[in-house]
């Protein structure tokens, strides 16, 4: 039985790559922080099948121990100060978390087992001011946030280590994938739990920023098969995972309030408050090879996503309509 050892395992993927990691005969282990409210509602359903232990990206010594008590076949390193907004609020800690916490990560698989195979979560926010569209493994990184410059430290770091020590590092480029456990704080979550608590009378209107953004949204659970995947190759190389297809946030505002029965032009407003000091306008991901090598490709398309959404929102908001 191969053990793997998840760091984020609370988070939206975290939790479906649990599930497929169990669904595969793994022993899983999820790595969280010592918090004062510890918040298990996305890996509820698996629970009593995986073994939760504490640890700390930013302690050296509590990720040595925990590799050390573990000692796994496979680490994916998917925790991290997520959340672009906040990164300008708090850029020591983002770079902190998201940037040395993969040093550390990195060093103590090399002290403890330079053989395990790592994954590091890398993200479409490195590109930022994109340089070509779409954009694939080649194309330059220019990071236009604290998160999306943390990404690129985590990225290169990863090289590094792989490069330096001889060791099956990866990272994932993933472009934004969402779900119906995404955190409400995020722009799709935002908008599929605004347009049900609308739709049930709960709400009455959503601020957001640009709506000409765009991006390539998939879904969650589609991608952590290809963070799996990067792990099973004969040798360690980075893909970017994506679906190739660009919408707007407008076009997911529309396709959403539409799945609830709801003119979105009534109850949108625009909050320049909520716009980036420095925009990011348009990611388009090429996973090409991500499609040749790891024989990877979505599933779930971007009408599917959105509705999934909206769906779920409506069904934990008002319970009697689950099932319909």
């Amino acid at each position: 039985m191969k053990r793997a050892l998840v760091t984020g395992v609370t988070g939206q993927d975290g939790s479906y790559l649990a599930e497929l990691l169990l669904a595969k005969k793994y022993k899983v282990f999820g790595m969280v922080r010592r918090a004062s409210t510890e918040n298990f509602e996305r890996i509820e359903q698996i629970r009593d099948k995986i073994t939760i232990l504490q640890a700390d990206l930013l302690d050296q010594l509590s990720l040595i121990a925990l590799i050390e008590s573990v000692e796994p076949d496979e680490i994916y390193n998917l925790a991290a100060q997520s959340f672009v907004p906040t990164s300008w609020i708090q850029p020591s800690l983002t770079g902190e978390f998201t940037a040395l916490g993969v040093t550390k990560m990195l060093e103590a698989i090399k002290l403890v087992n330079p053989k395990i195979r790592f994954y590091q979560a890398s993200s479409s926010e490195m590109f930022g001011k994109v340089l070509e569209t779409p954009q694939n493994e080649r194309t330059p990184f220019y990071p236009r946030s604290p998160y999306g410059v943390a990404k690129v430290y985590g990225h290169f770091i990863t090289v590094n280590y792989r490069e330096s020590y001889d060791m099956f590092a990866v990272s994932g480029i993933l472009f934004n994938h969402e779900s119906p456990r995404r955190g409400l704080e995020f722009v799709t979550r935002k908008i599929s739990d605004c347009a049900a608590r609308i739709k049930l009378g709960l709400a009455k209107e959503l601020r957001l920023g640009n709506l000409d953004a765009r991006r390539d949204w998939g879904f969650a659970g589609d991608y952590v098969r290809a963070m799996w995947s990067m792990l099973q190759q004969n040798e360690p190389e980075d893909f970017v995972v994506a679906t190739g297809i660009a919408h707007s946030v407008r076009d997911y505002v529309e396709t959403a309030f539409d799945h609830a029965g709801l003119n979105w032009k009534k109850f949108v407003k625009v909050d320049r408050s909520l716009f980036r000091p420095a925009e990011v306008n348009h990611l388009l991901g090429d996973a090409s090879k991500a499609r040749t090598l790891l024989k990877w490709k979505p599933e779930t398309d971007f009408r599917g996503l959105v509705t999934m959404m909206v769906d779920a929102d409506l069904a934990r908001l008002h319970p009697r309509r689950k099932g319909r």
